[in-house]
């Protein structure tokens, strides 16, 4: 989850961009399938990232089809393997794409990022914050220690793609969902860390 390019004159810095691009590989060489928003910015560099590794991509349009999705919302059909559109704009879109995820990973963002994190924060969920990568995750400590709210949610911070996504697949792995999921998809690990399915 992270900042999207929605109108001319929108950028991503350059530290995002690759903490971003890392990000995506890293969840390639793990083994995991990438589910983001389907448009340009921090979910386009992801992807392409996790497409550079041979990793798997499903894209959540806020459009109601292709026609739509490309027209009116101006967004990108490559590199995603799978494009699922839900025709609920894009509040309706978050919701479909954060509870289609074992865990979210917040990179950069602004209000559409932070609606994403809040949705995955009141269900409970597993959710990497991508510290130094600017915009709303540098800011989740701050908002979740204003909003004072309990919800079992596990939030991992940490400034290494790598060392995020193989403490986010470790936490999951206590739930066994994960594991137990990825080892009828795919056999194999990273190469960099004991992460194994």
């Amino acid at each position: 989850m992270g900042s999207a390019l929605e109108k001319k004159g929108d950028s991503i810095t350059k530290k995002a961009h690759k903490l971003a691009f890392e990000l995506g590989k890293e969840i390639a060489r793990h083994n995991a399938i990438l589910v983001n928003g389907a448009c340009y910015g921090i979910p386009y560099i992801a992807s392409k990232g996790a497409k550079e590794e041979g990793g798997m991509v499903i894209g959540i349009s806020p459009a109601e089809n292709v026609r739509e999705h490309v027209d009116k919302y101006k967004f990108p059909t490559e590199p995603y393997d799978i494009l699922f559109y839900t025709g609920f704009g894009f509040k309706g879109r978050n919701v479909v794409n954060v509870s289609n995820s074992d865990a979210i990973i917040v990179v950069s963002g602004r209000i559409g990022t932070l609606n994403e994190f809040t949705v995955g924060y009141d269900e409970g969920m597993t959710i990497g914050i991508m510290l130094g990568s600017g915009g709303i995750a540098d800011c989740i400590a701050e908002i979740v220690k204003m909003a004072n709210k309990k919800t079992g949610s596990k939030l991992i911070y940490h400034t290494n793609p790598h060392e995020l996504v193989k403490m986010i697949i470790r936490e999951l792995g206590k739930k066994r969902m994960y594991v137990e999921n990825m080892k009828e998809v795919k056999k194999g690990s990273c190469k960099s860390c004991s992460i194994s399915m």
